[in-house]
């Protein structure tokens, strides 16, 4: 009898999983127990061809594999590598001590090498936290020795890790993962006139608001939306961890290391509503889980399917996302930013007389419907981009630099970092409400009145009344401003009336 460790994933919550191992007398078999999937069982096989590349093969007696516990569902290729060590601690290749007190994670090659696999980092949190030591792929080494405690082990072959435990071959501690590379980000300079847009932009970032770019196609709606990561500030180290386990659970650790920049996720518009909010058989994340602490961006929004963009409204609100499922039930992270950009039409020239299509302005009101009134309740800032003649274009000077704004936008931020300090990391004006935002954002009479004739004006929702005084707290923050004036509120109402139009 030999045991070994690894984990289950029940969103970003690892669950330990102990891989009981028994040789017995009796009829010669491999037999796997405790709810395993088709990966999993899948695993003898892959386990038994790599024992004989080790010139090891399967004594002529009755093996049992049990995955503790049996009514927690166990998925994925990465149980092949504990697997194997319970099974050569069972056989005497390894000792028996040294594998109970090991969480393992891997996928076997036929030959012995070891595949890597995703959620190696937060495996060897789960591990540390135990004080257990943890074995992983080669490839994943640098992931798991970011956890910063423990040992952790990452041979290339499970002949390596048995030359390792018999001290023929010891391996060294692999070095932690790199911090992600800097990105080319559109300069904000580049962008010409939509001066309105642009400030909007600005807010946006200052406060974490959510946007909605809509003007005829050609105008710098994505140019403006790429741009928002040069002037967003960069992830902290709390943050940095989290975007990092969900890249690690999700498999794209290797593609950027360790997380330092935000996020900047933009699925296509005939995305599924399991890859955008998440799901699937075994309840993954989604994009809106990989863009946490950073941005959404939805290019062509209203192209998006119905169930996709009513999925989001849940998420927008809490920061989070359950998915459940009669196999699986997960809790996933999606505190984002979302930025949208649509066409006023399906044509995309309904204000111009000369290029509408028929329909207009039929198309128009048909083309909006396609976002709902709940959903575009909980967009802060939608902001009209209107076409600009040629010859005026080529006449106007270059825009102000990303450089310029980012510092205004970190300024605005680490007012807001103080003022909020108490509900915990990451948290801005875009997530406040309540009591605490009404004291946060104290008005003087004519901005309560101005705030008042415009609430009524615009038909807003009291969530419509509550996002126009966030912005309003982001506007006075952007000028240093303790308290929420007049013009704060006039500006924050003029980003909330550029739908009225269309």
């Amino acid at each position: 009898m030999a045991s070994c460790w690894s984990v289950a994933f029940c969103g970003l919550e690892p669950r330990a999983v102990e891989i009981q191992c028994q040789v017995m007398d009796g009829a010669a078999g491999f037999a796997m127990v405790g709810l395993p999937d088709k990966a999993v069982a899948e695993s003898k096989e892959r386990v038994r061809a790599a024992l004989s590349a080790l010139g090891l093969s399967l004594p002529n007696k009755r093996v049992v594999l049990n995955l503790a516990p049996a009514d927690l569902p166990k998925e994925g290729a990465h149980y092949d590598l504990p697997v194997a060590i319970a099974l050569l601690a069972a056989l005497g290749a390894i000792p028996e001590d040294e594998a109970s007190r090991v969480v393992a994670m891997g996928e076997l090659a036929l030959d012995g090498r070891l595949v890597p696999v995703g959620g190696a980092l937060l495996g060897a949190i789960s591990a540390a936290a135990e004080g257990r030591s943890f074995v992983c792929p080669s490839e994943c080494g640098a992931e798991a020795a970011l956890a910063g405690a423990g040992e952790v082990l990452a041979p290339p072959s499970l002949t390596a890790l048995v030359n390792h435990y018999a001290g023929r071959r010891p391996l060294a501690a692999p070095p932690p993962a790199a911090a992600e590379p800097p990105r080319p980000a559109r300069d904000m300079a580049d962008i010409k006139g939509q001066e309105k847009a642009r400030r909007a932009l600005e807010v946006a970032a200052a406060g974490g608001h959510n946007m909605l770019l809509i003007g005829p196609p050609g105008v710098g709606k994505s140019m403006l939306a790429e741009a928002l990561p040069g002037i967003l500030p960069p992830l902290s180290p709390a943050e940095a961890l989290e975007v990092s386990m969900i890249r690690s659970l999700k498999g794209r650790f290797a593609e950027t290391g360790l997380a330092r920049l935000r996020p900047f996720e933009k699925p296509h518009s005939g995305a599924s509503v399991a890859s955008v909010i998440g799901g699937g058989r075994f309840a993954r994340p989604g994009s809106i889980s990989l863009a946490h602490r950073g941005v959404l961006f939805l290019d062509e929004m209203a192209e998006f399917a119905r169930p996709v963009l009513d999925g989001l409204r849940q998420p927008m609100e809490s920061g989070e996302c359950v998915i459940a499922r009669a196999q699986a039930q997960a809790r996933y992270p999606a505190r984002f930013q979302l930025i949208g950009a649509m066409n006023p039409c399906r044509c995309g020239h309904l204000a111009d007389a000369g290029k509408a299509c028929s329909r207009a302005p039929k198309c128009g009101e048909d083309y909006l419907s396609k976002l709902s009134g709940p959903l575009l309740d909980r967009i802060d800032l939608q902001v009209e981009t209107p076409p600009i003649p040629a010859q005026t274009l080529a006449r106007l000077p270059r825009g102000e630099a990303s450089a310029q704004v980012a510092a205004r936008v970190a300024a605005a931020r680490e007012i807001q970092a103080e003022r909020w300090a108490e509900y915990g990391v990451g948290f801005l004006n875009a997530h406040a409400d309540g009591l605490a935002l009404e004291e946060a954002a104290a008005m003087d009479d004519e901005a309560r009145d101005l705030l008042a004739r415009a609430a009524q004006k615009l038909a807003l929702s009291p969530r419509g009344m509550t996002r126009v005084l966030r912005l309003s707290r982001t506007v006075a923050d952007l000028y240093g401003e303790e308290g929420v004036r007049r013009p704060h509120i006039a500006e924050a109402v003029g980003y909330r009336a550029a739908l009225s139009k269309w």
